[in-house]
């Protein structure tokens, strides 16, 4: 039987590139149900995600043109991983695999055909990853490998050069819609989730129309998620290095009191500025993290839902079996 394929792409003011990239998908998609791989229902769903341009308005023509297009528009911007984990739910009961990627057509999409083979051999989860960097810059090349190598002193369980290109099938969704957080990093949870893997490896590509929607400002915060939502290491560091200065301090105290009793002490504004600087710094930037963990536990309290959909466009409620 031929597996149900939903295409799960989010979109954040992509009126540029959704015209070129949305047709790549479509013939992607009927390619795929030419040749028997898929089933006919499959579908192509763009996921809006609060666009303030003409998105929700191309999204809605496509859908219109042809129905293996469909449509969700949540009620606000929530956020890539929002909108990702929106479209993964709402396929959820509708499809036997997911495979999401990104609109801006950077990712390979042939790459489609090995994710579909790798899961006709048993895999239930197939990531894409890039086989090199040469499309980045010279920093974000080198900030990837610092922020990958962090990751896993820090122990979280992350796949190198992978983002959210990735095939899940119907029974991996059903286990991630288990998780609530609402500080979602789907590249860290997905790797938790267990079932049987593989991966297929691609080049990527220049954006084909318009601007990363992902300046160094939501890398970092990204970054900082994947870090605070996986591992508590950095609290234990903090813990460390506390106990460090605080063997340091007991030395200078004794040091001290010595040169005190032996009558060879000296005034030192200079050396004590600095220590004070010094320390506060550390203060300053333990609090910070702990602050980010307190803030954390502050969203997931509240349990808010992560995303709110306003409408939709050719997805019905009909659910598989």
């Amino acid at each position: 039987m031929k597996p149900i394929l939903y295409l799960v792409i989010p979109c954040y003011n992509e009126e540029e590139v959704l015209p070129v990239t949305s047709d790549l998908f479509l013939k992607k998609i009927m390619s795929l149900i030419g040749g028997g791989k898929i089933a006919d229902d499959s579908r192509i769903v763009f996921v809006n995600d609060g666009s303030r341009d003409k998105t929700w308005d191309i999204i809605s023509g496509l859908c219109a043109s042809d129905t293996h297009y469909s449509g969700i528009a949540l009620s606000r911007n929530r956020g890539h991983q929002n909108a990702l984990i929106c479209g993964l739910m709402e396929s959820c009961g509708r499809c036997d695999i997911t495979i999401s990627m990104d609109c801006d057509g950077q990712d390979d999409i042939n790459c489609i055909d090995k994710m579909l083979e790798e899961y006709s051999k048993g895999a239930e989860i197939v990531y894409g990853v890039r086989n090199d960097r040469s499309t980045d810059s010279f920093f974000k090349r080198n900030s990837a490998e610092i922020y990958y190598s962090m990751l896993k002193f820090m122990g979280v369980d992350i796949v190198p050069d992978h983002a959210d290109y990735r095939l899940l099938s119907s029974r991996v969704i059903e286990a991630l819609a288990g998780y609530g957080e609402v500080n979602l990093f789907l590249r860290g949870i997905i790797p938790q989730l267990g079932f049987k893997t593989a991966k297929v490896y691609y080049s990527r590509a220049e954006r084909m129309a318009g601007s990363t929607h992902y300046p160094l400002r939501k890398m970092v915060a990204l970054g900082m998620d994947g870090i605070t939502s996986f591992s508590i290491k950095p609290l234990r560091m903090i813990t460390g290095l506390g106990g460090i200065i605080a063997l340091l301090s007991f030395i200078g105290i004794i040091y001290i009191i010595i040169g005190a009793i032996i009558g060879n002490t000296t005034q030192g504004w200079a050396s004590m500025t600095c220590l004070l600087c010094f320390l506060s710094g550390i203060q300053m930037i333990s609090l910070g993290i702990i602050g980010e963990y307190i803030g954390k536990i502050y969203l997931e309290t509240k349990r808010r839902p992560r995303y709110i959909v306003d409408k939709t466009i050719n997805l019905d409620d009909k659910q598989i079996s």
